[in-house]
């Protein structure tokens, strides 16, 4: 009987180490590696902000799991997870359905070895209204909904015959706020290429909110104070300090009261995992995350494990291992090889964050962050065009992993060629 091993979820973390194990066993013919995944194409999550504004095409950039799958040696099977039953060793797939008409019925699938990498969400901390009036960029639906959503606005504001100002608040002071901010103001400036004669740079007004004192409050201050006076520059309204009590259909209300214009309002504020892990047996935080062991396996449940930002995991001393990509990608690494040394009935090695720095690309207008991280005593402090180097390289290391060096090589070129021959903004 063929052993299989799952991985739940296709981001980076989870396509990473489906790629590798699929590699390690493809000439193995009793093991079966699965990736499960509700989307049948994989983006980058970092990019969701860029897919929102209309800067990058989605459908140029993505990947398709079928084809990932072709090449690496591992299987897909497309359909979202509602199920697991650590016990039984099984985890259950909803039906597909197009519209009311069901495709695919429910399906069950038993496994050996899991792994759930099924990311997090934005955290509304059950603030009234976020849910009926505010957007999330926590996925590639939701941030395609917010491209059409925001093209339409621009449209609209652009043949109003009034000087009407397009207003979008923005809460979360993270680096899906900031990044977001910035990239809509870049888009403004370019729409007049694009026969948007009355609409300037003037005409869009953003409000960024964040409770803590500082922007990106878990990076080192010098870099909050930074993106804060370029995002001035740049022409964001910045509240920070402030906190959020209610959200309406045209403002975003502050604690104290106040009113907030926001024809448009995003929330990226706190994090959270997916609701359906809390009825799945396995141990959660308060956040919803799956509590794991030092090696990243699930606590109580050895044949489980959990990687990514629905992880619970921490460092030797205690601290959260931080919701990034850096953080996923190195969870997957170590989660291969422990799952290696499992079924060699070997020992499993104990997970450590290492902190490479933390970067923030404000569009075409900067790019800020720190490099090194705990790698040295104290860190360095990056901007312009060197932090704009490093953040891009960060997205071709991860397409180096998933594609190949020489394929990341290609579409490299094929990006070029891409961007010479499209438009630079989407608008439709």
């Amino acid at each position: 009987m063929n052993e299989r091993i799952i991985v739940v979820g296709g981001g980076a973390g989870g396509l990473e180490l489906a790629v590798r194990l699929g590699r390690k066993y493809k000439r193995r013919k009793n093991v079966e590696v699965m990736l499960i995944d509700k989307n049948p194409t994989h983006i980058w999550k970092p990019l969701f902000h860029e897919v929102a504004t209309g800067s990058l095409n989605s459908y140029h950039d993505e990947a398709s799991y079928l084809m990932l799958a072709r090449k690496h040696k591992f299987n897909f099977t497309l359909g979202r997870v509602t199920t697991i039953d650590s016990n039984a060793r099984t985890v259950t797939i909803d039906a597909l359905k197009d519209d009311d008409l069901e495709i695919v019925p429910e399906r069950e699938f038993h496994f050996d070895t899991l792994v759930v990498a099924v990311g997090a969400l934005s955290n509304d901390f059950g603030i009234p209204g976020v849910r009926e009036f505010s957007r999330y960029l926590d996925s590639r639906e939701q941030a395609e909904r917010f491209h059409k959503h925001f093209a339409t606005q621009l449209q609209r504001t652009n043949l109003s015959s009034t000087s009407e100002t397009l207003t979008v608040g923005i809460v979360g002071g993270g680096a899906t706020g900031v990044e977001l901010a910035a990239d809509m103001h870049n888009v403004v400036q370019r729409l007049r290429e694009y026969g948007f004669e009355h609409f300037g740079k003037e005409r869009l007004s953003v409000t960024l909110v964040e409770a803590a004192p500082e922007l990106l409050p878990r990076l080192p201050e010098r870099i909050g104070v930074s993106v804060r006076e370029e995002l001035g520059r740049i022409g964001v309204a910045v509240r920070v300090d402030t906190r959020v009590s209610e959200v309406r259909k045209h403002c975003v209300v502050t604690s104290d009261g106040e009113a907030i214009p926001a024809q448009i309002s995003v929330w990226a504020a706190g994090v959270r995992a997916p609701e359906w892990l809390e009825t799945c047996g396995l141990p959660v935080d308060n956040l919803g995350r799956i509590e794991v062991n030092d090696d990243l396996t699930v606590k109580d449940c050895p044949s489980v494990y959990a990687i990514g930002d629905c992880a619970a995991a921490r460092n030797a001393d205690g601290s959260e291992i931080p919701p990034r990509a850096q953080a996923a990608h190195q969870m997957a690494t170590v989660a291969a090889k422990n799952i290696v040394a499992q079924r060699r009935g070997k020992r499993t090695r104990a997970f450590k964050y290492r902190d490479f720095g933390s970067l923030v690309s404000l569009s075409k207008y900067s790019t800020v962050g720190n490099l090194m991280g705990n790698l040295v005593r104290g860190t360095i402090f990056v901007e312009g065009w060197i932090a704009r180097l490093v953040y891009l390289s960060l997205y071709r290391m991860h397409q180096a992993t998933v594609h190949g060096r020489f394929s990341t090589l290609l579409i490299m070129l094929g990006d070029r060629i891409y961007k010479a021959t499209r438009a630079s903004v989407k608008l439709h």
